[in-house]
């Protein structure tokens, strides 16, 4: 089918183009054309559907950098500053508010509550404009996939034209320089979590990407996820490589107190891209970590414009993952992945985008499809779907025939399940024991065929970490994690809230967030023109 979509258009091209009044065309899946509104259109567009938008329209969001998984839990308060990952996962409270509960409904038999998990972590990104993230680590006895569903998958795309990008990085392959190389040397990008924290320690992560010949395991394929404990010449070493990064400054400011220095990594010339981490220790979704890294900028005085942040989440990670070809910018001959954003008129593009809510998401379209948006909008495009409410606003979401693998929940099924495991968290895998899964229904005798595979624990094989030797050992906090990770902690699983969907849906966000102990007076203070308390 053939689409108009008419309201201000902000391109991310290479030149930066904004239209204030322009029209996107959409044939199918792509985008056939975008002009000024007043110019004509394209010859065989007469007759097609036309939506008067009076919002802005942008490309949609990716995101490099979320452990989807976790994404039902609320934010931790985190007790102390850490320097480093390997501090935080070794510490009393964080195993029980965070990894004991997630290690336990990672041993679910029941394939309900699997698919209600991936259901609702999935829509959170979806309401916030993401089209495009990281998918959710599944493995079986023979097995090992990621869940796909509305989203595109950045590790597996289910179309051929987008490389796939590499997250999975065995232990076996990372325990020599040679091997880690030889799978950087296979990837089109490998998304590498690398230097978390702010120690020698996490440093000592980057240098072992250094072999004893001076030779350097970096490529245009590697993407360092965090990268907080680089010195300003490790980013010119970085950048002389063509290697890039993703920034997570929430989390790392609530862990750490203190986050990557994004000035030095750019006047290397370092692409840098945004993401979320996971709602533990970071924003509820990229929307709102857009507007963590606008207040970073303005306290540290980094001098990046608004539409250098917006290309953090658009332009700049579709390059990282080889796909600036076909998403990240609204142009000819791209995939028709947008989002339109209510603003008003007097605001500027970029900002506006910024300081939107979820609320203001109109419409979020992927691949030519609209997935969610306001109901007009979804009925003027001939889209239908379930309902839902959105910080009080109705919603209409179409997720698509979704991922064959686990069973078809709806949202609403989805967050109900959800909370219900959680609540039920001291003895959920007893009463699965006793055939009942979540909402007390009977569960079959056979265990399900897939499982969650946690990419924030080492027992799943989904290591995303390397152990590069340094000076004969091993770097890397997860050297040391062997025996914390599978330790229980000395207090009992208690009863866990879900999540809220959105922040429009937590009436405690802004409370919270203040709560944190590490974040700077300064930080708070700009994250309350945000999140009014």
């Amino acid at each position: 089918m053939k689409y108009v979509l008419k309201g201000r258009v902000v391109t991310m091209d290479a030149a930066s183009t904004v239209l204030q009044a322009g029209a996107v065309y959409v044939d199918g899946k792509t985008i056939a054309a975008v002009r000024d509104s007043s110019a004509p259109p394209p010859a065989d567009f007469a007759g097609a559907t036309i939506l008067n938008s009076s919002g802005i329209i942008f490309p949609g969001l990716i995101e490099l950098h979320n452990h989807l998984s976790y994404d039902a839990l609320t934010m931790w308060s985190v007790p102390r500053k850490f320097v480093d990952r390997g501090q935080w996962q070794d510490n009393a409270d964080y195993k029980h508010r965070v990894s004991d509960p997630m290690n336990t409904i990672a041993k679910s038999n029941d394939p309900h509550l699997l698919a209600s998990l991936v259901r609702y972590v999935e829509t959170k990104c979806l309401l916030a404009g993401v089209t495009s993230s990281q998918g959710i680590s599944l493995k079986s006895d023979q097995l090992d996939a990621y869940y796909r569903s509305a989203m595109r998958v950045v590790e597996d795309p289910t179309e051929h034209q987008f490389p796939k990008a590499n997250t999975h990085i065995p232990d076996v392959a990372a325990s020599e320089w040679t091997q880690f190389k030889k799978t950087l040397d296979r990837a089109s990008c490998l998304l590498l979590h690398l230097s978390e924290g702010l120690d020698d320690k996490a440093r000592a992560a980057f240098l072992s990407l250094q072999n004893s010949d001076g030779n350097w395991a970096i490529s245009s394929a590697l993407a360092g996820i965090h990268c907080a404990g680089l010195h300003p010449g490790d980013f010119t070493v970085l950048a002389g490589h063509g290697g890039s990064m993703v920034w997570s400054p929430l989390s790392n400011l609530m862990l750490y107190g203190g986050t990557t220095n994004i000035g030095a990594a750019r006047s290397a010339g370092v692409p840098v891209s945004l993401g979320s981490d996971w709602s533990p220790t970071g924003s509820k979704n990229l929307l709102n970590e857009l507007k963590v890294a606008k207040t970073v900028n303005e306290v540290d005085g980094l001098g990046l414009t608004d539409c250098d942040l917006i290309s953090m989440v658009t332009r700049t990670p579709a390059s990282i993952v080889k796909w600036g070809a076909l998403v990240g910018s609204l142009e000819p001959g791209k995939r028709a992945d947008l989002i339109i954003v209510n603003a008003s008129s007097g605001t500027e593009a970029c900002a506006g985008l910024i300081a939107a809510r979820e609320t203001d998401m109109q419409l979020v379209m992927i691949n030519g499809r609209a997935v969610v948006g306001e109901p007009a909008l979804m009925s003027s495009l001939g889209a239908t779907g379930e309902t839902l409410t959105l910080g009080g606003k109705p919603r209409i979401i179409d997720y698509g025939p979704g991922d064959p693998k686990l069973p078809s929940v709806t949202y609403g099924e989805a967050r109900d399940a959800l909370a219900d495991a959680l609540q039920r968290l001291p003895h959920l895998l007893a009463d699965e024991a006793a055939g009942r899964g979540v909402g007390h229904r009977a569960l079959a005798a056979r265990a399900p065929q897939w499982r969650l595979a946690l990419d924030e624990q080492l027992p799943t094989g989904f290591a995303l970490r390397p152990r590069l030797p340094l000076g004969g050992q091993p770097t890397g906090p997860d050297a040391l994690l062997d025996r914390t990770v599978a330790a229980v902690s000395a207090k009992p699983l208690e009863p866990l809230p879900l999540d809220p969907v959105s922040v429009a849906d937590d009436v405690n966000y802004a409370t919270v967030l203040q709560a944190q102990r590490n974040l700077s007076p300064a930080i708070k203070a700009g994250l309350k023109a945000f999140y009014p308390t």
